[in-house]
């Protein structure tokens, strides 16, 4: 019985690991997903794909970052049903593992000279090394968090 007991811990903290548990990576785009915010099929722009997911299990896909963060700030402008608190993940590109990882971990390159579907955009990274490379590299003018960035600075980048 005592073995029975601690295979059934174990077994339970497994099914809640995010290694184990059920899929908490976003799902990927189909030829029909359009962005809601500028309407162009995300899956012609594969490197540079954002995806929020929902409470409800449902996904809205992006043809990049910068369109991510409008629809984050003005979520209301493009889904009136929804709001910030129904978000639970949102995932970015890093840029050059082409990776999904976590937007609320990610550090972004602003004002580089690499642009996106939609023209200037911020440039996501797992790791900070690669974003200060890349800002080297790229004329970067600064690097951000997640919740440093702001919708005017979004506005900047049209």
């Amino acid at each position: 019985m005592k073995y029975f007991r601690v295979l059934a811990l174990i077994f339970g903290l497994l099914s809640v690991s995010p290694a184990w548990g059920g899929d908490i990576s976003p799902v990927k785009p189909t030829p029909k997903d359009k962005c809601p915010v500028c309407g162009m099929f995300v899956v012609k722009y594969p490197d540079f794909i954002a995806t929020i997911k929902f409470q409800d299990g449902t996904f809205v896909f992006f043809d990049g970052t910068k369109d991510m963060f409008k629809y984050y700030f003005d979520i209301k402008k493009y889904h009136p049903s929804r709001q910030q608190s129904d978000i639970t993940a949102i995932y970015v590109m890093d840029y050059y593992t082409l990776t999904p990882i976590d937007a609320y971990k990610a550090t972004y390159v602003i004002g580089s000279d690499i642009y996106g579907p939609m023209g200037r955009e911020l440039i996501p990274f797992e790791n900070q090394a690669d974003a200060e490379a890349f800002m080297k590299d790229h004329t970067g003018k600064s690097l951000m968090k997640f919740k440093d960035v702001t919708f005017s600075l979004v506005k900047t980048l049209d």
